[in-house]
């Protein structure tokens, strides 16, 4: 079983006293890339699994990893990543994109972890709230049909403020 999946102990936080039915955290997911859709996701699944409860705000470009038509082909994004192991210069060649995000999806199988549409599954399933950015979604001309089933709504950035108080903000 993937540690994406695996339990993690709770004697710690227990221990020390903290009231784990409060703690509440809200992802915002504002880039699209493979890459980029891993951290909020895997977060929130690490939250769920420790009883927090779990959020994430698709806005922007990270809009691509809830709509329906994009979720299954999100490509790595390492053209402008200083991190990337490959000179920039190469990474602009044509197939090299398509190539470094076969390889990503290929570690990914090999640790198995699961794809980006069966972890926004699993996520929804564990009680996870997931919301699309209203004004992402009229600037794309998107409406709830376009977006993945596990999407409870669209959300404005005051209804986030107002939904998220009290909870910790993690901006990815």
């Amino acid at each position: 079983m993937s540690t994406v999946l695996e339990s993690a102990p709770t004697s710690d936080r227990v221990a020390a006293g903290q009231d784990e039915s409060a703690r509440r955290v809200a992802i915002i997911c504002s880039k699209g890339s493979l890459d980029m859709a891993y951290p909020g996701l895997i977060m929130a699944n690490a939250a769920r699994m420790m009883g927090m409860e779990a959020m994430i705000f698709f806005t922007f470009w990270g809009m691509d990893i809830v709509t329906a038509a994009k979720v299954d082909r999100l490509h790595a994004g390492m053209l402008g990543n200083p991190s990337s192991p490959m000179p920039h210069s190469i990474m602009g060649l044509p197939g090299m994109e398509a190539l470094a995000t076969k390889m990503m999806k290929k570690k990914m199988e090999e640790l198995d972890i699961p794809d980006v549409r069966e972890l926004l599954e699993t996520l929804d399933d564990a009680g996870a709230e997931l919301y699309a950015c209203k004004l992402a979604m009229e600037m794309f001309d998107l409406d709830d049909m376009d977006l993945i089933p596990q999407v409870k709504g669209s959300l404005s950035a005051m209804d986030f403020w107002e939904k998220t108080a009290g909870a910790q903000i993690v901006f990815i």
